[in-house]
């Protein structure tokens, strides 16, 4: 898994594809090059080791080769085998300098790839866990999910405050473009859900793509935060109950919805239209929940100033402005109310 912050500001056009190779692979890979350019260098260095001075005993044989080799690779040499002819010099300066250089570029890289790396992106990982308060998971980056983080965005939640999680490595590249955090896993499963920090966010988004999936998730949710607002997208009428039973706060059934605002339109044309305001930040009005002020208690709901009250919650229950109990409003009501809109 992984979890990554992004700044787009430096963003480069590249043509990339998954790399082949595995991490093993990898590293087989860059000892074999490591290899290859010594044994040029041994070669090379015994068919000219006539141009070589041992100056202890005068004998230049093959150990010596092997360890002049390695010595002028590995330091600068201890100056007991050197070069004299021309050509042997020329070939340290134009061939052996640039093997050494190889040898150490390709040394540092793997010591960053598997070593530095993987500590940085570890400690990355806890630095962005330990400021992740408050924010929302948004578990399943599909056609809703990137919706939801879209329209979450466009009512000012910052990228800082969003988590993504999903398994698919291609959908996290547009979750990447938005500057949100991301995580690559199975959201149903307690580890990955504990990575983003889920005990601290304040609302957790489920739109899976399947009912059965969608419900353990929330099931593995609210298991592990037990406050948090969770919302999750149902597509079969007969699985919210299920929904709800495993702890989901709210339940969006996208395809009933649709076919209210269907009906809608055949009794107003523009019903549909004004739904859709209430429901974006972009709209010309706005839906809008919101506990009620010390000031405002004990007046009725159509006395508030901040907007038009609709509705109010008192406990568990519901009632609109019609009704007796919306005449006076009591401490610790929810209040429901449409606003102006950002348009």
């Amino acid at each position: 898994m992984s979890i990554k912050l992004v700044d787009r500001r430096d963003e480069r056009l590249a043509l990339q594809r998954q790399a082949k190779l595995t991490p093993l692979g990898s590293l087989l890979l860059r000892a074999t090059i490591v290899l290859a350019l010594i044994g040029t260098a041994i070669a090379i260095h015994w068919f000219d080791r006539g141009g070589l001075v041992d100056q202890v005993d005068g004998h230049i044989s093959f150990g010596d080769v092997l360890y002049f080799t390695m010595i002028t690779i590995t330091t600068v040499g201890y100056g007991d085998i050197v070069p004299v002819t021309p050509r042997a010099r020329m070939f340290d300066t134009f061939a052996v300098t640039p093997i050494r250089l190889f040898v150490w570029l390709i040394f540092l890289g793997t010591a960053y790839d598997f070593i530095f790396k993987r500590a940085w992106n570890r400690w990355r990982m806890k630095l962005i866990q330990d400021r992740l308060h408050d924010h929302v998971v948004v578990a399943g980056f599909g056609t809703s999910g990137g919706e939801a983080v879209a329209e979450l965005l466009r009512r000012g939640t910052s990228p800082d405050d969003i988590v993504v999680i999903d398994s698919r490595q291609t959908v996290l590249e547009t979750a990447e473009a938005l500057g949100v955090n991301y995580l690559c896993g199975d959201a149903s499963h307690n580890a990955v859900l504990e990575a983003a920090a889920i005990k601290r966010a304040r609302a957790v988004v489920i739109s899976a793509g399947r009912d059965d999936t969608s419900i353990l998730i929330v099931l593995t949710a609210r298991k592990l935060s037990p406050d948090a607002v969770i919302t999750v997208v149902i597509r079969s009428e007969e699985n919210e109950d299920l929904a709800k039973q495993a702890g989901a706060t709210s339940v969006i059934n996208p395809v009933s919805f649709a076919g209210l605002l269907v009906a809608g339109a055949t009794h107003g044309s523009h019903l549909p239209e004004y739904m859709r305001d209430l429901a974006t930040a972009e709209g010309r009005v706005a839906l809008k929940e919101r506990i009620v002020e010390a000031h405002e208690i004990g007046q009725p709901l159509s006395a508030i100033t901040t907007g038009v009250g609709v509705r109010i919650y008192r406990g568990s229950d519901c009632f609109g402005f019609w009704e007796a109990e919306a005449n006076a409003l009591q401490a610790g009501d929810v209040i429901i109310e449409i606003v102006p809109g950002s348009r």
